[in-house]
């Protein structure tokens, strides 16, 4: 058994950027030819939707979520709808995504926020977002990011996490910290459609247990970084 574990020899700060951010742009080149159109994993219709959802998505599937959100914008489309619904309610419509007392808790608390600071509207800026119960970075930059078109930063989930490792663009493991390398190395412009498309990329080809490897586009300059064959 191998253990792929590639690092680079020490170079100053200068080479080093340099160098991560050649990968970088293969790595984009390669994500923009294959997934040309990646839309968001997560099914909405509107910013409010995308918020309810990706509050939800915290250690849950996409799929799982899309699941239990058909039924639930049913049930409750606005704001309004999640405040004065009874928690217990809430907590039973979302169960299935785990979490689900903390979930529900923190949905009907953002939604009442949403409508005494925001006339029940979603805002349009990072620090109000991270302001919202149950909201942090990575949900608000989904929000800003697909439901607005602001690039606020690089969602980092654990499809991009994890590739942004084995490709070699950071070395970090935690989001945060995995963000500023990715944002540092990545055109603002293309930090929206860089997460969707490593996490199609993710889902598709470069998963988490098995990643086929013999396929993907970019074996050819993926130092695979972590895998063991």
């Amino acid at each position: 058994m191998k253990v792929f574990m590639a690092v680079p020899r020490a170079m100053p700060d200068d080479q080093a950027t340099l160098a991560s951010k050649r990968q970088a742009a293969k790595v984009l080149r390669r994500l923009k030819a294959d997934y040309p159109q990646a839309p968001c994993a997560l099914s909405h219709k509107n910013p409010f939707q995308l918020l309810i959802a990706t509050i939800l998505s915290a250690q849950c599937t996409d799929v799982r979520v899309n699941m239990v959100t058909k039924d639930l914008f049913r049930k409750y489309a606005t704001p309004a709808a999640f405040a004065t619904a009874p928690l217990r309610e809430i907590e039973k419509a979302v169960k299935s995504t785990g979490f689900y007392r903390n979930k529900a808790k923190n949905i009907k608390a953002c939604s009442k926020e949403l409508l005494s600071r925001f006339d029940g509207n979603v805002p349009q800026d990072l620090d109000s977002l991270v302001s919202l119960a149950g909201v942090g970075r990575k949900t608000a930059n989904v929000v800003l990011g697909t439901a607005f078109g602001l690039a606020s930063g690089v969602v980092v989930d654990t499809h991009v996490g994890r590739l942004s490792r084995r490709l070699g663009l950071t070395e970090q493991k935690d989001a945060v910290k995995v963000e500023r390398d990715l944002m540092q190395m990545l055109p603002k412009k293309e930090w929206i459609q860089f997460s969707h498309r490593m996490i199609h990329h993710g889902r598709q080809v470069c998963s988490a247990r098995r990643p086929t490897c013999e396929v993907c586009s970019m074996k050819k300059f993926c130092p695979k970084i972590g895998l063991v064959s």
